[in-house]
Formats: structure tokens, C-alpha cells, sequence
């Protein structure tokens, strides 16, 4: 669900945020198998995903698009002022460089989760990367407060 306030946030309950960030050539297949993996890898449920978040211009890429229909997810889309706002343990000087943030996969999580932390730091393939993050509140299976 949209933030009324419209700045791209979304109520995303309690739950995790898959930041991504694509290039041109990425494919759907390509994305997806990056975002199981990379849940799978931190033992993370891929039911308890509530949206994949971005790049403002990248929610419409078909790999995005394609994976958040996979999961079905909502795509939340963060200007790159805003994810440039962001601290994050991994910048990237090349990604600066080419869209304006040292950052998109994990800034993005991060932006989505209204506060949250960072559970999975940027994995990449040769053209995804993709990081997961989770909403401040959330808990695991077994998890103790």
C-alpha cells in the first residue's frame, strides 16, 4: 500500500524489504534465482518478502516487474536523493557515478523499511544486486525479542 503522502514509501507491515538494483541487460530469471539465493543464503523465508524497493525508473525494468510478480510483491521506487540519504556499509563509487547514489539494493531496503536494519548486504550477479533488509518490528521463527 502507497504512503498517502505520496514519497514512494510503502506500509509494508511486518516483514522484509528486498532492495534491488538492475542493469539494462538483467533478465527476470536472472533476478529472482539473485533473491532466492540471497534469502535462502541468510535462511530467510522468501513468504515473509512484503515489496522489493529500487531506484525511482527501475520498478518498470522487465526483471523487476518479473520478480515482483513471482513473489507477489509490490515495487517501491525511491528517488536517488532520497536512497543518496542513506548510510549503508557497502557504497559504490561506480554506482555514484552512474545514477546519482552510492547505493541502490541496500539503500533501498533500507528506505523501505522505515528504520529497519540491514539483514543481508548487497549480493550481485553480473548485471543484479540485490540486499535484504527488515521492518524494525520484525522477528523470525523462534526469534527471541
Amino acid at each position: 500500500m502507497r504512503n498517502p503522502d505520496g514519497d514512494g514509501r510503502l506500509f509494508v507491515g511486518e516483514g522484509l524489504v528486498v532492495g534491488v538494483g538492475v542493469r539494462a541487460t538483467a533478465t527476470g530469471t536472472e533476478l529472482l534465482e539473485l533473491v532466492r539465493r540471497t534469502l535462502a543464503g541468510a535462511g530467510l523465508p522468501a513468504d515473509a518478502v512484503r515489496a522489493l524497493a529500487t531506484l525511482t525508473g527501475k520498478g518498470g525494468h522487465p526483471a523487476v516487474r518479473a520478480a515482483a510478480q513471482a513473489l507477489g510483491v509490490p515495487v517501491a521506487e525511491y528517488p536517488a536523493g532520497a536512497l543518496a540519504a542513506v548510510r549503508v556499509p557497502n557504497p559504490s563509487g561506480t554506482v555514484g557515478a552512474a545514477v546519482g547514489t552510492l547505493s541502490v539494493a541496500e539503500a533501498a531496503a533500507l528506505a523501505a523499511t522505515g528504520g529497519g536494519e540491514l539483514l543481508v548486504p548487497k549480493r550481485k550477479t553480473a548485471s543484479a544486486t540485490a540486499a535484504v533488509a527488515r521492518t524494525p518490528h520484525h522477528r523470525n521463527a523462534g526469534e527471541r525479542p
